[in-house]
């Protein structure tokens, strides 16, 4: 099973950061599905936290990559993605978020499981897909 995150894409993450206000994007990393329908262009990265509250009870927050310095308060259970989704290269493709444990956790053919592009380089959406820098003109 491919290791779908690396140090060196979550410093990318810090790096970047948020990027709604950003007219063309970086995606800073694209998964795939190797056996069939599915691509995954991620442009920002939220750390999914649970921990105790003043209260003392379990709360799970989202911290965003960029502001993560230091300890959390809690332990990192997930990793929610904020990017493009194409499925079947149709009228349902579509920004939203997408957990990294949903990646990881999917089995296709032969026991195969979504990858990353190791041969990715981030870039701008206009130039890694068209269709999604279009979608937000």
């Amino acid at each position: 099973m491919m290791k779908l995150m690396s140090k060196e894409i979550e410093k990318q993450f810090k790096k970047i950061g948020r990027q709604e206000h950003v007219k063309d994007p970086i995606v800073v990393c694209k998964f795939f599905n190797p056996c069939g329908a599915g691509t995954w262009w991620a442009t920002e990265c939220y750390y999914v936290i649970k921990r105790k509250n003043v209260c003392g009870e379990e709360e799970i927050v989202e911290v965003e990559a960029s502001k993560m310095n230091g300890s959390v308060g809690g332990q990192i259970v997930d990793m929610n993605f904020f990017g493009y989704v194409s499925i079947h290269g149709d009228h349902c493709d579509e920004w939203g978020y997408f957990p990294l444990s949903e990646l990881q956790s999917y089995k296709g053919p032969f026991g195969l499981g979504i990858e990353r592009d190791k041969f990715f380089d981030p870039q701008p959406m206009s130039e890694a897909c068209p269709k999604a820098f279009d979608a937000i003109k």
